[in-house]
């Protein structure tokens, strides 16, 4: 219990970690470059990883059992979150991040083709309640419809999608391992994008795109100081999940992660004077009840079998 108590702290920690930081990412995101700030994060992340592993005489073990799956979770790492924050240039914070917490009913999915889970009609209900709240917040139309809202559910996606992978390939790589992938695959890629754009081996001419070509800055305190805040409360966060996982139980300490969306919605009023209309705030509730009876029902599975494992 107090080991569960210390992960539920560990949990309302990180997220306040990562409301600073896309506090911060939203507000100067337009005036730099987005890759800069993704690759700052993910070279900071390495080197507290590594220096982590080192300090307490832990083996720096950092490559994988399965290759392809690591570079696959890397690309979805990387890619996922960058939709993600492109979104924060027109919705607001409380919606991306409500929409992105839809991610329970993906990973259900998953699990069921490609952990070859079963799913029963508690959990199907729980999905179709997740699924209605997303559609309040989107609320799809043909005249108006805003596509900035899907891309918080692609990141949702990518990140379940990247979870089931982790959990397939956990029996040989270690958590350690699993987020150093993540961390290296943002660092490789946004490079690579980031060369790509300054070569002009592709070009992006949607103009409300136009900021991803703004160029690296080195220079201007007024952009480098976010910046490192930026790295250091996303690896700060990072690391008080995992800490979180590792000490407490997962199904204890997930549905405190929605945590987020209420500093979210205060951190958007008062920064940015974002008011949720209510039928967005309705959706925000449905996902909320969907993720956290998902959570809950697989914690009464797990019960269940341990209970008839002991007979």
């Amino acid at each position: 219990m107090a080991n569960d108590r210390f992960g539920i702290l560990l949990i309302l920690i990180g997220m306040s970690f990562f409301c600073v930081q896309d506090v911060l990412i939203k507000y100067i995101i337009l005036d730099v470059s987005l890759i800069q700030i993704l690759v700052f994060r993910a070279l900071l992340g390495s080197i507290i990883l590594i220096s982590f592993l080192y300090m307490t005489k832990r083996p720096i073990k950092l490559g994988s059992s399965y290759p392809l799956i690591a570079i696959a979770r890397g690309i979805l790492f990387f890619v996922g979150f960058t939709l993600f924050y492109i979104s924060l240039t027109k919705i607001s914070l409380a919606e991306a991040n409500s929409l992105f917490f839809i991610n329970p009913v993906f990973m259900t999915v998953f699990s069921v083709f490609i952990l070859k889970n079963s799913i029963g009609i508690h959990r199907i209900g729980a999905i179709s309640l997740g699924l209605f709240g997303t559609l309040l917040i989107v609320k799809p139309s043909f005249n108006q419809f805003n596509w900035y809202m899907v891309l918080p559910l692609i990141t949702a996606l990518t990140y379940a999608l990247s979870m089931t992978l982790s959990k397939l390939t956990s029996h040989k790589d270690n958590s350690f391992q699993q987020s150093f992938h993540i961390y290296f695959g943002g660092l490789v890629f946004g490079v690579l994008v980031s060369s790509a754009l300054t070569l002009n081996v592709f070009t992006i001419e949607n103009e409300q795109l136009k900021f991803l070509t703004n160029p690296w800055n080195f220079s201007d305190l007024n952009i480098l100081v976010p910046i490192i805040f930026i790295a250091v409360t996303g690896t700060v966060g990072i690391f008080c999940l995992v800490s979180a996982y590792r000490i407490g139980s997962p199904q204890v300490n997930a549905p405190f992660e929605y945590i987020l969306l209420i500093y979210s919605l205060i951190t958007g009023f008062l920064i940015f004077g974002e008011t949720p209309d209510l039928l967005s705030i309705l959706g925000m509730i449905c996902i909320i009840f969907s993720g956290v009876y998902i959570f809950f029902r697989e914690s009464m599975k797990d019960q269940l079998v341990a209970t008839i494992k002991s007979r």
